[in-house]
């Protein structure tokens, strides 16, 4: 078996653990915290039992906010990159501290992105271990160019790796050719402008046809229509496109290939135990002795690892429940029906939960219900599974629910209620109160924690660990619905929701009476619990031809302004374009090219700002005589109203009820702030 050497991309799997696990988790001893350090340290744990890599380097980006030669090439590459989170960087600094200890190297030079140390140590392994089979832990499309025989992309969460003969199978085209493709279609993330019109698709059609970007170029006049003048217009901005994608394979690298071997004896074990029980890992410790003691578990069977469950859960088996004591039941008969509703009624109140194919409730159809009306026992009611013939039909479950589901002399307990009564309510049940939705609780006793989700809370405030969604139905485009997960996995998670439901409602009912809290609880937030399912389901009208008529009319005024701007100024330049308007309104007529000489407001790191604050000075300053800054204030107005409201306001309309349905959130923020999503509808301007 040929060796393997693993090269990680650092802020790629810092950002993806950060994102995957947003619950507000920190360490029990020093409070920081943890969620980042957590799952990447979980990947690597994986990697060590699962891969058993022969050596291992993590390459980095390490010249900070001094920027790499890219942003001296184009001042802005990645100008548009939202600000990093506070407590990112203090977690980044732990994860490094762990690599050191486990002596595993990290790669990174001044001025070069970790794709360009990644690229060059892919080189240099070709030419001086030919043998190696080298896995890139990564899934930037960037580096889809350095792939080669012995050379693939990684997704470690997925089992599921990017060969050069995936890239053409799937795209049509060698590796070498990518960075054409990228250089036409452009990057959003690094603020790259691509040619107008031309996405993944279509430029990858146009490199299988005529081979490369001089190609294309050379037959032009084959081209027709508004894709040829698009090409033509950026003609001139191919050879900037293709110095920013291309990765560089010749940095200067200190980098040895003995430093990157995986040696157990190297590893500093008992500082990474005092290390892990900081920052209150519990199993870790004990996985990784048991790797370098080589008892590690076999590998995954297939590729169903997912990000959230057989990763970054504590138990190594993401379909394990949260209380291996807890007893859930599966209720496939009338007679099981009719006792567990006699067990919901004794109690006096109950939890419950709903299952569905999908997260909207006014599309999604039922699969289940589960409930619970005491700790580490529930039960789970299916309607809808692979095998309709295991278990009782939707109309005969509904009506034996009915009776105690619209019962207002019991108290029905829910997290998300209001997701809850939308789906009841479009199966023809009216839940009735009292009601007690946990989430809300949640978020009344303590409103800045960072989420308010079941599995967030159920880690911070239980201390267990939920089965993840995605350990049944997977994620992104595999993503598969509730309806198709096997009726006994389908009953453990379903069950362990209302479990855990109820278990939650066990700590925060005595703390809303603790604290106080209990009359703003029962009086104002869960009235208006079902006053905005109401909302929601009732929808808002929204007349689509109108719509249309408007974005009609903005779209060519704005088209108006565009041209405006562009006469106005003393030579072409992209309005939408930052860079190029800069240029326009702040170089020295001499300069090449030449600007109106204005002085600038506001200084960047890569320039002059022309942010909406430094345009509407200029357009207020009697002094400045051009009409660009007011021209462009207008036009960017116009644009944003155009494909942020009217276009997604029109996609957002139901189509069996023709109105649109928003959420509303009473979580949304600290300050007790009504939002809404899918689609916001908070900021949409009243007037233009």
């Amino acid at each position: 078996m040929a060796r393997t050497f693993y090269l990680i991309d650092g802020y790629a799997q810092f950002f993806r653990a950060y994102h995957a696990i947003r619950n507000g988790m920190n360490s029990p001893i020093t409070q920081e915290p943890t969620n980042l350090t957590y799952g990447f340290t979980a990947m690597l744990i994986k990697l060590f039992r699962d891969y058993k890599p022969d050596y291992l380097a993590v390459a980095m980006d390490i010249g900070g906010d001094r920027g790499t030669f890219r942003s001296e090439l184009y001042p802005d590459y990645k100008a548009n990159r939202s600000e990093t989170p506070e407590d990112l960087p203090p977690q980044v600094t732990r994860c490094l501290e762990l690599l050191q200890l486990l002596d595993v190297p990290v790669l990174g030079v001044e001025r070069m992105e970790a794709d360009d140390v990644i690229a060059t140590v892919v080189r240099r392994l070709g030419e001086e271990h030919p043998d190696l089979q080298v896995r890139i832990l990564s899934r930037d499309k960037d580096l889809t160019q350095v792939l080669r025989d012995g050379v693939e992309l990684f997704d470690i969460h997925k089992d599921a790796s990017v060969t050069p003969e995936d890239v053409f199978k799937t795209e049509g085209v060698q590796p070498s050719q990518v960075v054409d493709i990228l250089s036409l279609m452009g990057d959003s993330v690094d603020n790259i402008p691509g040619v107008p019109g031309i996405g993944p698709k279509t430029a990858a059609k146009l490199v299988l046809e005529y081979g490369s970007i001089e190609g294309i170029y050379e037959h032009i006049d084959e081209i027709k229509g508004k894709r040829h003048e698009n090409l033509v217009a950026s003609r001139d901005a191919m050879p900037l496109n293709r110095d920013l994608v291309r990765l560089r394979d010749d940095v200067e690298l200190d980098f040895g290939i003995d430093r990157c071997a995986v040696q157990p004896a190297t590893m500093s074990i008992t500082q990474v135990q005092t290390l892990f029980r900081e920052l209150g890992f519990r199993t870790f410790g004990a996985d990784l002795e048991r790797i370098i003691d080589g008892e590690e578990k076999p590998p995954p069977s297939g590729n169903a690892a997912s990000l959230e469950g057989g990763l970054f859960g504590e138990e190594p088996d993401p379909l394990a429940p949260a209380d291996p004591a807890a007893v859930y039941h599966c209720v496939r008969t009338v007679e099981e029906l009719a006792a567990m509703v006699d067990r919901l009624r004794e109690a006096g109140a109950f939890a419950f939960d709903t299952e569905t194919t999908g997260l909207d409730p006014m599309q999604a159809q039922l699969c289940g219900l589960s409930f619970a009306c005491g700790a580490a026992e529930a039960w789970y009611v299916p309607v809808r599974s692979p095998n309709g013939v295991d278990h009782l039909g939707e109309d005969v479950v509904l009506e034996q629910l009915r009776p105690v589901l619209e019962d207002d002399s019991l108290c029905k307990v829910a997290h998300n209620l209001k997701f809850d009564l939308n789906i009841m309510r479009r199966a023809g049940i009216s839940v009735e109160g009292p009601f007690f939705d946990t989430m809300i609780a949640s978020f009344v006793l303590d409103s800045s924690r960072s989420s308010h989700g079941m599995d967030a809370l159920a880690r911070s405030v239980l201390q267990l660990e939920c089965i993840p969604i995605s350990a049944l139905i997977g994620s992104g485009s595999s993503q598969r619905t509730f309806d198709t997960v096997p009726l006994d996995t389908a009953a453990i998670y379903a069950a362990e929701d209302a479990d855990i439901t109820w278990r939650l409602y066990e700590q925060f009912a005595p703390a809303l009476d603790a604290d106080g809290l209990r009359e703003l609880f029962d009086d104002l937030e869960m009235p208006l619990v079902p006053v905005l399912a109401g909302m929601e389901y009732t929808g808002i009208r929204v007349d689509p031809d109108e719509l249309d008529a408007q974005r009609t009319l903005l779209s060519d005024r704005a088209a108006e302004l565009r041209a405006a701007a562009i006469d106005a100024a003393p030579h072409p330049f992209n309005p939408d374009s930052p860079k190029q308007l800069a240029a326009v309104l702040f170089n020295a007529r001499t300069a090449e090219p030449p600007g109106l000489g204005l002085k600038p407001i506001k200084q960047r790191k890569t320039g002059p700002s022309t942010d909406q604050e430094v345009l509407e000075k200029l357009d207020a300053d009697p002094a400045v005589s051009t009409p660009i800054p007011g021209i462009v204030l207008e036009y960017r107005q116009l644009a944003k109203l155009v494909g942020t409201y009217l276009v997604a306001l029109k996609d957002a309309i139901d189509p069996d009820t023709h109105r649109v349905h928003t959420s509303f959130h009473q979580t949304g923020a600290a300050t007790g702030r009504l939002s809404s999503s899918d689609p916001n509808l908070q900021n949409i301007p009243i007037r233009t």
